[in-house]
């Protein structure tokens, strides 16, 4: 686990602008540490040469004045760390979900409680890594190297000292912190399994119910649960002991120091002065690289969720690659249409399609007809869509993603769906772009150019009868087609309540948009709506016939 993983700037844009102010205000805390070392060597020699009160009490000021600086610049660097970790979670979350929408395959094998579960309270745990971890490690890259700079300037042999002990405390990270990644990794799926577990639990409590079995899910959640606080004992554990290692080394380094600057002051070797300011700084040379060890465990769980996150916008970045690929591929050749390649979409253990594939010309009607449970209304879902499964979805050689279908297509249900109102209202559904004389054309392709768009119809349409509630919701599909140029017209069962005469009124309708170059798809269990069809594909229980 690296400590700034660079896909951190590239994804979360407000770590870039943290990290120049953690700089900045690393530089005026180094700077300030080194004034009040300074000015606490110089009032304790002065005071031991004889020095009286009003004659140290303007080093006294300044040495006062340095710890208000370095305080205000701590305060400074965690208030900039905490609105940068609400800013890069907020961002992370967004791009996560953005993801999911534009490329639902990179689902594949995760759950929603597992994607839940990551994106809150996992990129929770970012708060410490911005407003601990990384001001430490700021601080650790800008205050150790001046410090024993300025040590060396000063005493070269305590500044010697220091850089020779300095790397015991990372070879000890690195060791400690290939532990804790793991046992880190492990608390953060044992936790991902706890969700999943409620899920499943509360998904299917009713039907555990009515078995009679509910009650042995408790001894399972019992389980999992003591599974989740045993791998949380054992990060606590490794956060003492690692915390406790790095304190005694740390300890051991700075009392090297210490001993060989009082053996050289014993023998006059070296001025009182210098020895109480080298003194002074040795603590704070370690204690940056010290802390960022301590706070490193507080932000690992921020840090091995954020590296899944990294993983999953990858995945979708490969994802956009490779169906772009796809689309150029078909672009080379005669892309004009909707085409559908390798869907596959399973409800539990129910597989419904399989790698399906099928193509949807423009300016032809497609009809889809098939056994009940052969997936037709399924397939139509997964074009809108509103189901998520395996595949790709192109339109005119280009990825259709799911935002996007709403917009590219006019859809009719089996049910008309119509709302108390007026005909205009059931008609424009919101849409201000369809113009009266739109809808009356659509009124009159439906054979419903007799109703006024401002009669009242009641609850779900009641007003009329069946067939013509049904017609009425092909002109809302047509209406809507025209009015956003939907380039896909979907239609379910649009004859079901029809008698013959009326029946050829659907299909001349379907036909006039499939004329104005739109691809129209029907499913349809009525033989003449079939035979209508310029293509047909007959959908069976993991099986697809297709004949012109």
């Amino acid at each position: 686990m690296k400590p700034l993983d660079p896909r951190l700037l590239r994804y979360a844009s407000a770590s870039r602008s943290f990290l120049v102010i953690g700089a900045v205000l690393g530089l005026v805390q180094t700077a300030a540490m080194i004034g009040f070392a300074w000015c606490i060597a110089v009032v304790v020699t002065r005071a031991i040469a004889g020095y009286r009160m009003p004659e140290l009490l303007s080093v006294l000021a300044v040495g006062i004045g340095c710890v208000a600086v370095r305080a205000l610049a701590q305060w400074g660097t965690e208030l900039a760390g905490a609105r940068a970790a609400a800013a890069a979670k907020t961002q992370l979350r967004g791009q996560v979900m953005s993801a999911i929408t534009q490329h639902p395959r990179i689902l594949s094998g995760r759950s929603s409680a597992e994607i839940t579960t990551l994106t809150t309270h996992g990129l929770d745990a970012l708060d410490p890594y911005f407003g601990k971890f990384l001001p430490q490690l700021l601080l650790t890259m800008i205050a150790t190297p001046l410090l024993i700079v300025v040590t060396w300037f000063h005493d070269p042999v305590s500044a010697i000292t220091e850089v020779l002990t300095l790397p015991v405390i990372p070879v000890f990270m690195i060791l400690i912190g290939l532990v804790t990644t793991r046992v880190q990794r492990r608390q953060l799926d044992s936790l991902t399994g706890l969700a999943n577990a409620f899920l499943e639990l509360i998904e299917g409590l009713s039907t555990l119910k009515i078995f009679g079995r509910a009650n042995r899910q408790r001894e399972r959640l019992q389980h999992i649960t003591d599974d989740y606080r045993q791998d949380t004992l054992k990060v606590l554990r490794v956060s003492f002991l690692s915390g406790f290692a790095l304190e005694l080394f740390a300890s051991l380094s700075v009392a090297l120091v210490a001993v060989q600057i009082g053996i050289r002051l014993i023998d006059d070797e070296m001025p009182l002065l210098v020895g109480l300011f080298a003194l002074i700084l040795a603590p704070e040379v370690f204690a940056p690289l010290r802390q960022v060890g301590a706070q490193f465990h507080n932000a690992s769980e921020g840090v091995a969720a954020a590296q899944q996150v990294f993983a999953l916008l990858e995945a979708g970045a490969q994802d956009q690659i490779d169906t772009r690929a796809v689309a150029a591929a078909a672009g080379a050749g005669d892309a004009s249409g909707l085409q559908l390649r390798n869907v596959h979409f399973a409800y539990r253990e129910h597989t419904v399609l399989r790698d399906f594939s099928a193509s949807f010309n423009r300016g032809e009607i497609t009809a889809l007809s098939g056994e009940s449970g052969a997936g037709k209304s399924t397939l139509f879902g997964y074009i809108m869509g509103q189901i998520d499964g395996e595949g790709e979805r192109l339109l005119d050689g280009q990825p259709l993603a799911a935002r996007d279908a709403a917009s590219k297509i006019a859809w009719m249900g089996q049910r008309a769906g119509l709302l108390q109102g007026t005909v205009r209202e059931n008609l424009a559904l919101g849409e201000t772009v369809a113009s009266d004389d739109e809808l009356r054309e659509a009124l009159r392709l439906a054979d419903l150019d007799w109703l006024s768009l401002e009669q009242e119809l009641g609850v779900g349409g009641s007003g009329l009868s069946g067939g013509q509630a049904q017609r009425l919701s092909l002109a809302r599909t047509i209406a809507r087609a025209r009015a956003r140029n939907c380039a896909v017209v979907l239609c379910d069962e649009p004859t079901s309540a029809l008698d013959t005469e009326r029946e050829q009124t659907v299909i001349r309708a379907l036909r006039a948009l499939a004329g104005e170059g739109r691809i129209v798809a029907v499913i349809s269990h009525r033989r003449a709506v079939i035979n209508a069809a310029d293509r047909v594909l007959t959908l069976q229980t993991l099986a697809v016939e297709e004949r012109a």
